[in-house]
């Protein structure tokens, strides 16, 4: 994994193909709405159940990898946040390519349900530079389901992300990689060592404490969650409380989930040291919209009089 590049006219030339054919952007998620729910199931391509581990590695194209993840909630609460968000998740390499922030990024996307009572809780694909990122995207499934409780398990994505990724960024660098989690609830009380084995495999007995799971993960990991609106709890300050108690700066809430490509992108330059806030502000405001570049300009905690003076972009 991780060969060859994205290329964004082969991209839009499927993105306009499907629209012609009447085809959903969200392939996998259509062909199982015309099973029966109780057959429903991961993608064979996502299914994370006796996968020893995800590998973001160095190669003769990219030399330099550096994995990012991007799991997604897919539950009830999301609406249509994640179709939303997929128009322009595709993009995302591209972006972070074609501003500088990162020379050899590797993309894994992946989704989040609840594990109590969904029948898909926990996808997750392989880390890709090319546009088998789209198709993997695609393969998603939207469940669109959650048990109502305010709590989805991201514990579950954070346990597998700690235990079953191996990157030559960290092997022989040192280096962290990039976790996004994109949501709107709680992570569950405890992670049940009964989700672990029967989503993912791994032979654990005891229960393990939540906040172990993310010390473990953000040894080899920068961890952010972003709370999009348009999903149910954005304005619920429990919610921003238990993000923020866990990941400190790491949470971010988004006006625009239609900004989080560069919301991600513009996090990735910043930590990377690739450029400034207001100069990767700018950059945003000529890739994209003004108002998505506001968007994460608030994110960031950037004050709106600050934006408006803001220069035009590098080009």
């Amino acid at each position: 994994m991780g060969y060859g590049n994205w290329d964004d006219s082969a991209y839009q030339a499927a993105k306009t193909f499907r629209a012609s054919r009447g085809l959903d952007d969200f392939g996998y998620t259509a062909e199982m709405r015309s099973v029966p729910y109780a057959d429903w199931q991961a993608h064979p391509t996502l299914d994370p159940f006796g996968v020893a581990a995800r590998e973001c590695r160095d190669s003769a194209d990219h030399g330099n990898s550096l994995p990012i993840a991007v799991l997604f909630d897919v539950t009830g609460s999301m609406g249509r946040v994640p179709r939303i968000m997929q128009q322009k998740l595709g993009k995302l390499h591209g972006l972070l390519r074609r501003k500088g922030y990162a020379d050899d990024p590797q993309i894994l996307f992946g989704a989040i349900g609840d594990a109590d009572c969904d029948r898909v809780p926990l996808q997750v694909g392989q880390f890709e530079s090319d546009n088998r990122m789209d198709e993997q995207l695609r393969a998603i499934l939207l469940e669109g389901g959650g048990g109502g409780q305010k709590s989805e398990s991201y514990e579950l994505a954070a346990y597998f992300m700690a235990t079953h990724i191996v990157t030559d960024a960290w092997e022989k660098r040192g280096k962290k990689g990039y976790l996004f989690l994109i949501g709107d609830e709680l992570n569950k009380p405890r992670l049940a060592s009964r989700h672990i084995r029967g989503v993912i495999g791994d032979s654990v007995r005891r229960d393990v404490a939540v906040e172990s799971i993310y010390r473990e993960l953000a040894e080899r990991w920068h961890v952010y969650y972003i709370l999009p609106n348009q999903s149910s709890y954005y304005d619920d300050p429990e919610i921003a409380d238990h993000w923020r108690g866990m990941l400190g700066q790491g949470f971010l809430k988004l006006d625009d989930p239609a900004a989080v490509c560069e919301l991600i992108a513009l996090t990735v330059g910043l930590e990377e040291g690739r450029v400034d806030v207001d100069s990767g502000l700018a950059d945003l405001r000529d890739v994209g919209s003004g108002a998505e570049a506001a968007a994460v300009g608030k994110a960031l905690g950037v004050s709106r009089s600050r934006m408006r003076a803001l220069p035009r972009g590098r080009g």
